[in-house]
């Protein structure tokens, strides 16, 4: 394979790395606290032969070099649940995991076990102040309220308070699946700096029509790039062709 034809194919490989991120995107655009990713690319350049480097013919390729996530905020979703709450702002809500650790959710579906433990959508225990559970009594289950520093109160006064996590360099915050994230040295945010809103939830921040656009302009890359090998190929026969005429 020629070096054009290895261009074309990092290009491809690029083409078809957007169009996964895209219809991930499209997918979850109904799912909550989801945010929209986007790939980022990094150029190789090669260089060619043994002259001197001013001279030495370079050629560039596409790399992936990973995805970032779109911070902005979702629209706020009204469920009247009270247990259903929207971080304001940055930050994630702690979830401890079945089989240990801790992941991390935008997703502020929350719900009661039946032992009166707050969990998750996904059903793993939320986490309090601390990495605490935090526990309903089973005789005030139906009157819990959540203030908008996390506090967490029945009737009978304060039971505990969620747990906000901010991460200083959000890229190392990465998607496990399920809605969750893991991260790593998060910072646990103290009541004065936390803002939870409840009563509602935070919907995807995917742009649908965004989306749709980018990848219409993905299938026409996809498309002039095969037109290019197409027209490559055709330069190749032809010079076969010529080459055979003259032996």
């Amino acid at each position: 394979m020629d070096m054009p034809s290895y261009v074309l194919l990092s290009q491809e490989q690029a083409l078809q790395r957007r169009l996964e991120v895209a219809a991930n995107n499209m997918a979850n655009m109904n799912t909550s606290g989801f945010k929209a990713e986007q790939p980022v690319f990094h150029e190789y350049v090669a260089q060619a032969g043994d002259t001197a480097a001013a001279q030495t013919p370079t050629t560039s390729f596409v790399l992936d070099y990973g995805a970032i996530h779109d911070l902005g905020p979702g629209a706020f979703d009204p469920t009247g649940n009270p247990l259903d709450v929207m971080i304001e702002g940055p930050g994630y809500l702690a979830v401890s995991l079945p089989a240990g650790g801790t992941a991390y959710t935008r997703a502020g579906s929350l719900k009661l076990s039946p032992t009166g433990e707050l969990t998750a959508a996904n059903g793993g225990l939320l986490q309090g102040e601390g990495g605490s559970p935090i526990t309903i009594p089973p005789e005030q289950m139906g009157q819990v309220s959540i203030a908008s520093d996390g506090t967490v109160s029945t009737p009978q006064g304060p039971v505990g308070r969620i747990a906000v996590t901010t991460f200083g360099a959000e890229g190392s915050v990465t998607p496990r699946g399920d809605g969750l994230f893991d991260g790593k040295n998060g910072t646990e945010l103290p009541a004065a700096e936390t803002r939870l809103t409840a009563g509602g939830i935070e919907g995807s921040n995917v742009q649908p029509i965004a989306e749709t656009t980018k990848m219409v302009e993905i299938l026409r890359a996809y498309q002039s790039s095969v037109a290019i090998a197409s027209s490559l190929n055709d330069m190749r026969q032809h010079a076969i062709d010529q080459l055979g005429k003259a032996s």
